[in-house]
């Protein structure tokens, strides 16, 4: 009802579908871009395109599914765009990823904190090494846990390719953590 309304030129029931879907959208963009400021831009681009697309909406599809589908693609169109500009790093120099010897052993209370964070830059620094599809497939379905069809949706492809996609991202990041995982085990 709401998306009816929306497509009708009512702006309050736009709105509200930007509050409902904003964070969602900001989530999946954070974890594609690995950057906040890039994410805040992806999601304001997202909404601008669903504005200018809502006629192309079809009432019989899922609007989340649709949104995330302009989602993914402004965040590939970032990535597309930051690649042609910078240098791409290697992620897997450890002057890039952090400090490898603070992840072996416990982690007390306190140092959670910063484990938490080391980790966290270094996964985002292994996504780096998937191409945008393989990144978007990894992120939709392990992060925001869609099913295979819902990525496939999202991104256009069909359901093989869908697996292949996420089958290949996988390996992929095992390789990449494969060093870390080795040095926290010992």
């Amino acid at each position: 009802a709401v998306v009816s309304r929306a497509r009708a030129g009512d702006d309050e029931a736009f709105r509200a579908l930007v509050e409902r879907h904003s964070r969602s959208i900001f989530r999946l963009a954070y974890r594609m871009t690995g950057s906040e400021s890039d994410a805040e831009d992806v999601v304001q681009e997202t909404f601008l395109r669903a504005y200018r697309q809502l006629n192309r909406f079809e009432a019989r599809a899922n609007f989340g599914t649709w949104l995330y589908r302009i989602g993914v693609n402004c965040s590939l169109d970032l990535m597309r765009s930051r690649r042609r500009h910078e240098d791409r790093r290697d992620p897997m120099d450890p002057e890039q990823a952090g400090s490898m010897p603070s992840l072996v052993g416990s982690v007390p209370g306190p140092d959670r904190e910063v484990y938490a964070a080391e980790l966290q830059e270094i996964v985002l620094s292994a996504l780096e090494c998937l191409s945008p599809m393989e990144r978007s497939a990894f992120v939709l379905r392990h992060f925001e846990g869609m099913s295979i069809r819902e990525v496939g949706g999202a991104l256009g492809l069909r359901a093989n390719a869908t697996k292949h996609s996420i089958f290949r991202a996988v390996r992929k990041m095992r390789r990449a953590l494969e060093p870390v995982m080795s040095v926290i085990r010992t």
